[in-house]
Parts: C-alpha cells; sequence; structure tokens
C-alpha cells in the first residue's frame, strides 16, 4: 500500500495514467465500432446484452493480459520468416484480425448496398427486415476483435508506463467509457444510415492499417484518428443540410 501511495505522489505518473488514459480510450474508439454495428444486426431485445458481454470480454482479456505482460512483450519476437522477413505472434495476430475487419467491412458494405438497390427496384414503401445474427455467433466475432485489439492496446500501455497499476486504472477507465458510450452510439448508428456506412469505412481503414503494421509498416494512429474525426465532421454537416432541407420543406 505504501508503495502505491509513494507511486501517486510522482507528478510524472500523474501525467502518464493521464496520457495513456487518453490513448486507451481513442484506442477503444474501434472496437466500440465493431461492437455497435455487430450489435444493430441482432434482435433489438439482444442487443444491450450482447454489448454487455462483448465489452466485459474485452474487460477481462485485457486484465488477462495485463498479468501476462512477460508473454506480451515475448509475442513482438519473431517466430517464422517468409521472403527475409520475420514475423511474430503479434504481427500474425495483427494480420489476421485485419483481414477479418476487411472481410467483415467489405461484406457489410455488399450487404448495405445490395439493400438499398432491391428497395429502389422494386419501389416498395416497406422497409427491407434488418438481417439478424446469432447472440452467440455475434458474441464469437466480438471477443476474437476483442483480442485483436486488446493486444494492441496493452502492447500501446506498456510502451509508455513499466507501473503495472497505471496500466490497470487507465484500462478500467478506459472500458468503463466503452460502457457508458456503448448504447448511444449503437442507437445513433442504427437511426443513422449514412452513418452506418461511415463507419464501416472507419473499420475497412482499421483493417488495413492492422495488416499494414502486421507487415512491419508503422502509421501513426493520429493521422489515422484525425482522418476519422475529419469525416465524422464532414458527414455532421451533411446531417444538417439534410435536416435543415426537411424542416424548410
Amino acid at each position: 500500500m505504501d508503495q502505491i501511495m509513494a507511486l501517486f505522489a510522482d507528478p510524472t505518473v500523474w501525467a502518464a495514467l493521464i496520457t495513456l488514459i487518453v490513448m486507451e480510450v481513442v484506442l477503444g474508439i474501434d472496437n466500440l465500432i465493431f461492437i455497435s454495428i455487430l450489435t444493430n444486426k441482432l434482435p433489438e431485445e439482444h442487443r444491450a446484452r450482447a454489448r454487455a458481454l462483448g465489452i466485459g470480454g474485452a474487460l477481462i482479456m485485457r486484465i488477462l493480459l495485463l498479468f501476462t505482460l512477460s508473454w506480451i512483450v515475448a509475442l513482438k519476437e519473431p517466430v517464422i520468416t517468409l521472403f527475409d522477413k520475420g514475423f511474430s505472434w503479434r504481427d500474425i495476430i495483427l494480420i489476421a484480425g485485419g483481414l477479418f475487419l476487411v472481410y467483415k467491412a467489405t461484406k457489410e458494405i455488399n450487404h448495405a448496398t445490395e439493400s438499398h438497390m432491391d428497395k429502389d427496384v422494386h419501389e416498395t414503401k416497406t422497409p427491407p427486415k434488418p438481417v439478424t445474427n446469432s447472440i452467440t455467433a455475434a458474441i464469437a466475432q466480438i471477443l476474437l476483435l476483442d483480442l485483436v485489439f486488446s493486444i494492441d492496446s496493452i502492447l500501446t500501455a506498456v510502451g509508455m508506463t513499466d507501473h503495472l497499476p497505471i496500466m490497470v486504472i487507465a484500462v478500467l477507465f478506459a472500458v468503463f467509457v466503452m460502457f457508458v458510450a456503448s448504447a448511444p452510439i449503437a442507437n445513433f448508428i442504427a437511426k443513422h444510415p449514412s452513418i452506418v456506412m461511415l463507419a464501416l469505412g472507419f473499420l475497412l481503414m482499421i483493417g488495413m492499417v492492422l495488416i499494414a503494421e502486421g507487415f512491419g509498416a508503422h502509421i501513426e494512429k493520429g493521422y489515422i484518428y484525425a482522418a476519422m474525426g475529419f469525416s465524422a465532421f464532414v458527414e455532421a454537416l451533411q446531417m444538417f443540410r439534410r435536416k435543415q432541407s426537411g424542416s424548410a420543406h
């Protein structure tokens, strides 16, 4: 206890904690977008439960990984060599997760565009019934991506501080923010079709970034999130314009 009190008496520890909390919350956005899109395809009565289980799984994975830091750090050691390039387990996991995200986002974009085309062809006034997934399949996919995002999150934490209590607090805070924000974000995405397409575009970009990082390319995350933020700002302007046009009529 005295060691923890002495740790938090150091101002640099507080600076590291605040910085790490911000980083963990930002990194959690990717996970939250995926959870929102996937759970919105479930029957409405199962969505809240699936989100809670998915975010709970993310918390458990992050905490378990924090207490196996030596194993996590070892994941960066090359295990196979292809075309004169060494690949670690972290690289393999990032590539696999990126490919899954690209596949899932492409599939959802294809479904969204085909549904829209079918609606135009048949000129029906009845909105198409959303495709639903089983809650088990949805949770399994969420947990799979939780693992990928958790490893990325914990490696970021390891790179910023050596103090385990700081990492645990930052992870707990970030997952709490995810839990609080999950329902409003999921509901907002469900009510605005254009936001769905934008979010799928984000997932496609995140998947490509994961693949690139798995092959050794370093992409500054700040550029990625700045692009996402600017796209969201433009979409917000478009929504405001459509709302103003609708109220004018």
